[in-house]
């Protein structure tokens, strides 16, 4: 009997994950690789219609061509660091679709260095894609999203925006900023109808540590065992769809990384410890 009501129930949130996008029309940023590229899978099968941007146009290339055919998916390379070129970009989007009901902030860069060893340029390199362009992204599209009194809007954070951790703080600095300004959001939107969600995902197996930076602005080009390790990116994008339809404020996604967050608010003491000892793998 208890199986099968948890069948029932996985059934049903499956449906209501399915009902919540089909249809909608969803722009993916970093959707190139990684949970992006996940992301862009799973929203297609559930019947969104896709508007993905990365810098790479023929990776975007890529991924279109192994989404499931018969889906509406528009192809928009951007560079999220060029915030003068966003607003034109977003006018041109929405001439094209009409509208954008979900906006997923997902592009950012991670970093594996010492903050002694790491250069003012790559702290602002990493600030500008991870923070900036997404508020960029928001910024442009939040017009649009007021005047139709609907919509949402997703930054993908990370567990190191709760916890800063060693060789991450230029990265975690980005993390964090972005809970701040999006929680802001999030309650200044409560009343016009449009939700905000933040995801902290934890190790992901993507390749976010060979394409981390490390303190000289050079990739880091290798594969930390902690990310290889981790959930696999179809199963978070699962997971982080399944937030998003729910409406959630917020989701921490991920293994037993996830914990750190939870020993930040009532353990600080022990995670300072651990984080002291904390070394690159």
């Amino acid at each position: 009997m208890h199986t099968f009501v948890a069948t029932l129930l996985q059934k049903q949130s499956n449906n209501s994950t399915n009902m919540y996008f089909q249809g909608k029309k969803v722009w993916i940023t970093g959707a190139s690789s990684g949970i992006g590229e996940a992301l862009c899978y799973e929203l297609a099968s559930q019947g969104a219609e896709l508007i993905l941007s990365a810098r790479k146009g023929n990776e975007l290339e890529r991924v279109k061509a192994n989404c499931p055919a018969g889906y509406k998916i528009s192809l928009v390379p951007l560079d999220v660091s060029d915030f003068a070129s966003i607003p034109a970009v977003a006018q041109s989007v929405l001439s094209q679709v009409g509208h954008i009901d979900i906006l997923i902030n997902n592009a950012g860069i991670s970093q594996r260095s010492l903050a002694e060893e790491t250069s003012l340029s790559v702290d602002q390199r990493i600030m500008d894609v991870n923070f900036m362009g997404s508020v960029a992204m928001t910024k442009a599209l939040l017009p649009q999203f007021i005047s139709r009194k609907q919509g949402h809007i997703v930054a993908v954070s990370s567990v190191v925006g709760k916890v800063g951790t060693p060789y991450r703080s230029a990265y975690s600095a980005s993390k964090h900023a972005m809970q701040g300004f999006f929680e802001a959001l999030r309650a200044e939107l409560h009343s016009r109808n449009i939700d905000v969600t933040i995801i902290s995902p934890g190790y992901v197996a993507t390749q976010v540590s060979m394409n981390a930076l490390k303190g000289d602005g050079q990739a880091y080009q290798q594969m930390n065992e902690s990310t290889e390790q981790g959930l696999e990116a179809s199963v978070f994008a699962k997971k982080m769809l399944r937030a998003i339809s729910r409406r959630q404020e917020e989701a921490f996604i991920g293994k037993k990384e996830i914990l750190a967050i939870y020993l930040r608010r009532f353990f600080p003491k022990l995670l300072y410890r651990i984080l002291r000892n904390y070394r690159l793998k």
